[in-house]
């Protein structure tokens, strides 16, 4: 556990490196992977965040944890292969990655983000991983990323053992809800917190008229997701 006085701390790229135990030849892919919004915004002298390198990291991912399956599940159809990739590549698995190599402690935030919690934030988490893996391609190429994502793979049981069919808490309360005669569940937004840049929802559920859970996340799906789940729970319907 990071201490909060190392949390308000800046590393170098050096001890970043260190940190996560992953060494880069060039030290500005690093440390621009690391560099969120809104520090851009506190810092102007810092010249780029990690949004580019996210959108190269998340087409990296989707093709070696692609070719990974492929090789790893010589059994398994299309379809399988397709909801296993799904799960490893999804956010929620990508910030449980993040965590893993800590990652939070060394993002670059803006002082409202690190106070708001951001560096577990999930969605914040999943994003920065992604530009991590962009940045490592950048640097040393496919090889480096594979060394370094495919054992966090072996690791995700949890999706593997499962075949990638954990059921989405949506679909559950959906099929539930019309099977008894309560129509499509119906949500909507029930407040809204924080910046423009990380705004938390609140999201509720409805059947037939009455509301049955409510759920918060970092986009609207997300906390519908967390509302859908509260209401299986409310209904003691297990997913």
């Amino acid at each position: 556990m990071v201490s909060t006085q190392e949390n308000l701390e800046e590393f170098s790229p050096q001890e970043i490196a260190q940190r996560i135990s992953l060494a880069f030849k060039d030290h500005r892919l690093l440390t621009r992977a690391m560099t969120h919004r809104s520090y851009i915004n506190e810092h102007p002298e810092a010249l780029e965040d990690n949004e580019r390198l996210e959108f190269l990291g998340d087409a990296v991912l989707d093709f070696l944890v692609g070719a990974w399956l492929y090789n790893r599940f010589p059994e398994l159809k299309e379809g399988g292969l397709t909801r296993l990739r799904a799960g490893l590549v999804g956010n929620q698995q990508l910030a449980e990655f993040a965590r893993q190599v800590g990652l939070g402690q060394v993002m670059r935030l803006g002082h409202g983000e690190a106070d708001g919690g951001g560096r577990d934030r999930s969605a914040l988490l999943g994003s920065t991983f992604e530009a991590l893996v962009g940045a490592l391609y950048l640097d040393q190429g496919l090889p480096a990323v594979r060394r370094f994502v495919e054992p966090l793979l072996e690791a995700a049981d949890h999706i593997l053992d499962t075949g990638g069919r954990e059921r989405d808490p949506k679909s559950q309360l959906q099929e539930w809800s019309q099977s008894n005669g309560m129509g499509t569940p119906v949500y909507h937004i029930a407040s809204t917190t924080g910046p423009d840049h990380s705004k938390i929802f609140e999201m509720a559920v409805h059947l037939s008229g009455q509301e049955y859970g409510r759920g918060t996340g970092p986009s609207k799906n997300a906390a519908a997701k967390a509302a859908a789940q509260s209401a299986l729970e409310a209904l003691n319907l297990e997913r």
